[in-house]
This record gives C-alpha cells, sequence and structure tokens, in this order.
C-alpha cells in the first residue's frame, strides 16, 4: 500500500458520514464502549461491501435499477426512523447517563445502517482499482481492501474518542443534549434525502 493510498482512504473515511454519525451519536449516549460497539458494527458493513465490489456484485447492483432503487429506499426508510428516534432521544440514541444499550444492538444497528447504501459497493469498484499496479492479482486487491478497513475503523475510534471526551459536559447540559438530538436528527433525515435522489 502506498502512502498516497493511505493517505487518500484516511481523507475518505475522515469526511463525516453515515458511520461517523452514528458513531459520535452512539458515543455521546453510551459512552467510549457504546462507541466502540457501533464503530465495529459501521466497519463490518464495509467489509461486506467491499466483498461485494470485489465479486463483481456490484456491477448487478448497478446494472439492475430495480434492485438498486429497492435497496435505496430501504435505506432511506431506516435513516428517518433513526432520524426520529434521536429526535425523540429513543433507542441507542439515548442521551442521558443511564442510556446502557446492548452491544449486539449497537453493532447491528452499524451494519444494517451503512448496508443499506447501494452506493457503497460501486464506490469501491470504483476506489480501489485506481492503486492497483499493473497485472495485480485478487492479493493485491485484498490487501488495499483490508488497509481500507483499518483505517475505517481507526478514523471511527478518534471520533468516538473525541465524542468521549466532551460527553460530561453535554450530559450536564440539558440545552446541549437538546441540541445535540436536533443536530443527529436532521443529519440522518439529510442523509437519508441526499441517498433518496441519488441515482445508481
Amino acid at each position: 500500500m502506498s502512502f498516497e493510498y493511505l493517505l487518500t482512504a484516511f481523507i475518505v473515511c475522515a469526511v463525516p458520514g453515515l458511520g461517523v454519525i452514528y458513531t459520535l451519536s452512539s458515543t455521546l449516549g453510551g459512552g467510549m464502549r457504546a462507541g466502540l460497539w457501533a464503530a465495529l458494527g459501521c466497519t463490518i458493513a464495509t467489509v461486506i461491501h467491499m466483498l461485494v465490489a470485489m465479486a463483481g456484485l456490484a456491477a448487478l447492483l448497478h446494472a439492475s435499477a430495480v434492485l438498486f432503487q429497492a435497496v435505496k429506499f430501504a435505506g432511506v426508510a431506516y435513516l428517518l426512523w433513526m432520524a426520529w428516534g434521536a429526535l425523540k432521544g429513543e433507542g441507542g440514541l439515548r442521551f442521558h447517563a443511564a442510556a446502557q444499550v446492548p452491544p449486539r444492538q449497537l453493532i447491528w444497528r452499524g451494519i444494517v445502517l451503512n448496508l443499506l447504501n447501494p452506493k457503497l459497493p460501486m464506490f469501491f469498484m470504483a476506489f480501489l482499482p485506481q492503486f492497483l499496479p499493473a497485472n495485480a492479482g485478487i492479493g493485491a486487491l485484498f490487501e488495499l481492501g483490508l488497509g481500507f478497513t483499518g483505517m475505517t475503523f481507526g478514523v471511527f475510534v478518534l471520533y468516538a474518542a473525541l465524542a468521549a471526551s466532551g460527553r460530561d459536559a453535554v450530559l450536564a447540559s440539558e440545552s446541549a443534549m437538546r441540541w445535540l438530538r436536533r443536530v443527529f436528527a436532521a443529519s440522518f433525515a439529510l442523509l437519508g434525502l441526499k441517498l433518496a435522489v441519488s441515482r445508481a
């Protein structure tokens, strides 16, 4: 893996998206441990998407408008449900010290949120080959995928640590918690809208 690839992967992972928002909200709701479980769930989904892309199924998803639309709108519905949960302070997005969500639930939500984005496997099909040397085999592609996975988890952990460092101050302010719920609800809703208008 070249320095250019690692730097590009870091930039791609660091741009706030669905995984980052979910990791931040989970950390603020349940602490660093909850953030780590959320990050793990999002990373597992990333691995699945990469395997799909490597298997060539992303091309099939791209070619099938019906399949793409079905997955896309399932993702939109789930994001809007997450937005409502964030706004009401329900489920895994409750911002108070007593909120303890089972790790399995945090991981599962992270997986589902990211799996219902049909653009990810196509992104990997477009992104990874740019950094493959000539006549590279499946091993080189797998190595790039592993590097991206590690970078993804590392960036999510950094975001979780950042959120955990300011969690006590946030929990002490009812006003701050109220605004955080609104911010996360708006973020999930906007991501859902962005996914809804996206094209294959």
